[in-house]
């Protein structure tokens, strides 16, 4: 028994220990759980307090407020002369308040009236439809509408005024005439980029997005300065997230951006597009052209024009009619590649972002290599034997080179081996100057560098990614087998022109804000100097005689000291097609303006540099250096083919009449059988060579006489002055005039065409077979 209640007691006190025990045990997994737990809170309230607080009181704010984007204004780009080449104009965004609409008549009738004004199909109509139902302040209709459809909304919201509609009032449990609320439909201020001058600069210049924002050219170079700060409208949000009424709005007004006034000239930029078009047409120019104007001395670039450019007004339409029909006829699967490539190619800018190679226009660096060395001087002889030189077993040919021809330059000195632009005598002076002395002067022209342009896009030249070899020095002494850009290239060829100093070109000459206030000035800035001003003054006279009786006589301009160089290049493909150049200045002993112009693969009948890029260059140049009120000094022989302006005869008896015009060098064709002058060809104002013929009619029907215009091609001028004589025409003559052999290449109305007597064909006459 004792046993038996000694066991008992031992259950009884065991129970009560394992009892106690496992209470404890209870006890301490609830602390843990209960440290665990706050422990857990308060690291995750710290973290959220100190951690995060910042953001979640700006999540809190953002829940309590609603936060519409204000446009701000675009800044303008400017020419030189302040004439605008880029603005925004004010356009408008269509706001609905739907909130305010009540019932499915209001809504119809909104969307009716709108579906009208912006020529909606049904599916439009029904997105529209469903906007007017929902519980918001703020809703976006359109953007960027013009001024017409402004005055039809605001004419429709004049009509909305007016307009009542039945509805319900639930307390009174009547149906009530109602108008709408007025700011269900209101126009908030915007802005579209518009391009007074259309495709001009279009390379430049650039285009925005749809939001504004810049993606090519100047606009995106300089987008962070032009495109400003947009303002905010802030609005109170209410517990279930809508947009609180207009009571609860602050507005933060937004910042103009900077305008940017640029150093092209709107002039001869409109010059060298014209002229660009021109040749790319008469030469069958296969993969476009490009033009650079600039101040030898500055810098400043007056204008870089790229043919063909597009609409900066309609950037993704493809300008050239025939790529269009060609992606047109593509596979539809292929289209959209194409198109894709097509709008790139028209974006790019030629003169900045492809390179080419320079050809015989890099010759006068090599030549000033040498000079400036002191290697070479003018008693150097350089020898062109059977058109050809052999380097490390390879004949290197000189561009008058035939089979069996027997051509050759001979013994020259290094102005006569400039103006004959003759490829062995080159690859002598590269041999005189080695390596080392052509690489240093090739990165001191800046050939390896990249020129800084503040142009987006521009492109790295391609040299020898290795030691040069013999070979390769030869044939980079006459302009191949490397690639710069046309920009690094007009450069270094202003570094002759204006003393030897290489500079920095730069496009945009200041930002002003929007009171016109200068915020930013750009000044030249001469990068280093490359030459001696006596090595640049020896070219300069070299290049000017390269003009005058050398090679280069198609660049030729009658009464301006044109100095210049042409270049024709091979290029690599299999069209075997070559880039025709030309780069010239004026006046050549005090540079005003310095010009590279460069025709990608020209198919015509002539592709060198001095049949097709000196003809366009001296056409430029006959109209720009008057603008630029460069002064002319004609020799005598010029003076003979001067044009003078006709006066006005009309009302004037036969008698005075003929008087009057022999009195101004002219003479007089009298048509028909009246009395007193009633018309003239050419017409008052028009420039006519010295004894030119002015037409005098008496009469309505001598006015009907016409007469065909002449095929001149090919004609010298005492030919052309000729036959123009038999048809009672006249000639205006320009281009190069001033060598033996100059015939005419084109003419300002084509032959077969029917015209007035006495009126003016424009003959450009080039010197035949001469340059490179």
């Amino acid at each position: 028994m004792s046993d038996i209640g000694n066991d008992e007691r031992s259950s009884r006190v065991l129970g009560k220990f394992n009892k106690q025990k496992l209470n404890k045990r209870a006890f301490i997994m609830l602390m843990i759980f209960l440290v665990l737990g706050f422990g857990t809170a308060v690291l995750r309230l710290g973290y959220l307090q100190i951690i995060m607080g910042d953001e979640l009181r700006q999540k809190a704010v953002d829940q309590q407020l609603g936060d519409i984007t204000v446009s701000a204004k675009r800044g303008d780009i400017y020419d030189r002369n302040g004439k605008v080449l880029a603005q925004s104009a004010s356009v408008w965004k269509l706001i609905m308040a739907p909130i305010y609409i009540k019932t499915d008549e209001q809504r119809q009738y909104v969307t009716n009236g709108l579906a009208e004004i912006f020529g909606y199909d049904e599916e439009e109509k029904n997105d529209l439809f469903e906007k007017t139902d929902r519980d918001t302040y703020y809703v976006t209709i359109e953007s960027k509408i013009e001024s017409d459809v402004r005055e039809e909304i605001l004419t429709f919201l004049d009509e909305m005024e007016e307009k009542t509609f039945k509805v319900y009032d639930g307390e009174t449990q009547k149906y009530n005439d109602e108008k709408l609320n007025s700011n269900v439909l209101y126009l908030q201020d915007d802005y579209k980029r518009y391009y007074p001058y259309g495709d001009l600069a279009s390379a430049v210049i650039g285009f925005t997005g749809s939001d504004d924002q810049g993606l090519s050219g100047l606009e995106i170079q300089y987008d962070e300065e032009l495109r400003g700060k947009p303002g905010r409208t802030v609005s109170a949000i209410n517990a279930i997230g809508i947009n609180m009424p207009f009571q609860y709005e602050q507005n933060v007004e937004p910042e103009d951006g900077y305008s940017i006034v640029t150093t092209i000239d709107e002039t001869i930029q409109s010059i060298c597009e014209k002229y660009l078009k021109e040749a790319i047409e008469t030469y069958q120019v296969a993969n476009r052209a490009a033009a650079i104007a600039m101040n030898p001395s500055t810098g400043e670039i007056y204008a870089i024009a790229v043919e063909g450019g597009y609409d900066l007004n309609d950037p993704y339409t493809i300008a050239n009619e025939e790529t269009a029909a060609e992606i047109e006829a593509l596979p539809e699967e292929e289209q959209d590649q194409a198109y894709s490539d097509a709008l790139q190619q028209q974006w790019r800018n030629k003169a900045v972002s492809d390179v080419y190679y320079p050809g015989s226009v890099f010759k006068p660096i090599v030549a000033s290599m040498v000079l400036e060395e002191g290697l070479v001087d003018e008693n150097t002889k350089f020898y062109c034997d059977n058109a050809t030189i052999t380097v490390s077993g390879i004949d290197i040919h000189c561009h008058i080179y035939w089979p069996g021809s027997g051509n050759q330059h001979g013994e020259q000195n290094i102005v006569q081996a400039l103006w004959n632009s003759c490829n062995p005598a080159l690859v002598q002076m590269g041999q005189i100057a080695g390596v080392d002395t052509f690489w240093e002067y090739y990165q001191a022209f800046g050939f390896s560098e990249k020129t800084g342009v503040d142009l987006p896009g521009e492109s790295e030249d391609i040299f020898f990614d290795h030691e040069m070899t013999e070979l390769d020095l030869a044939v980079s002494s006459f302009g191949q087998g490397f690639a710069v850009t046309p920009m690094q290239m007009i450069t270094a060829i202003s570094a002759i022109a204006n003393g030897g100093y290489l500079m920095q070109p730069y496009i945009v000459k200041e930002i002003v804000d929007s009171d016109g206030n200068i915020v930013e000035t750009t000044t030249p800035t001469v990068k280093r100097q490359v030459i001696s001003k006596e090595v640049s003054e020896q070219l300069n006279e070299i290049l000017y005689g390269n003009v005058n009786e050398g090679g280069a006589t198609n660049g030729y301009v009658a009464g301006y000291e044109v100095a210049g160089k042409t270049g024709t290049s091979e290029k690599l493909n299999d069209n075997k097609d070559h880039i025709a150049s030309f780069c010239g200045y004026a006046p050549y002993d005090d540079p005003q303006i310095v010009m590279l112009l460069y025709f990608d693969s020209p198919r015509g009948v002539l592709y060198h540099g001095s049949t097709v890029a000196a003809p366009v260059f001296a056409s430029i140049m006959e109209e720009v250096l008057p603008y630029l009120e460069v002064e002319r000094h004609y020799t005598e022989e010029e003076l003979e083919n001067i044009d003078t302006t006709a006066n006005t005869y009309i009302g004037l008896s036969i008698d005075e009449a003929t008087s009057k015009v022999e009195e101004d060098g002219f003479e007089a064709v009298v048509k028909g059988s009246g009395s007193t002058v009633i018309a003239q060809v050419p017409e008052s104002g028009t420039k006519i060579p010295n004894s030119g013929k002015v037409v005098l009619y008496t009469d309505d029907a001598s006015k009907e006489e016409t007469v065909t215009v002449p095929d001149f091609s090919g004609l010298t001028v005492t030919e052309a002055s000729r036959k123009a004589a038999e048809y009672n025409l006249n000639i205006s003559i320009t281009g190069a005039t001033n060598v033996y052999n100059s015939v005419v290449q084109t003419q300002s109305i084509d032959s077969g065409k029917e015209v007035s007597p006495g009126t003016v064909v424009t003959l450009t006459f080039v010197g035949a077979g001469i340059g490179d």
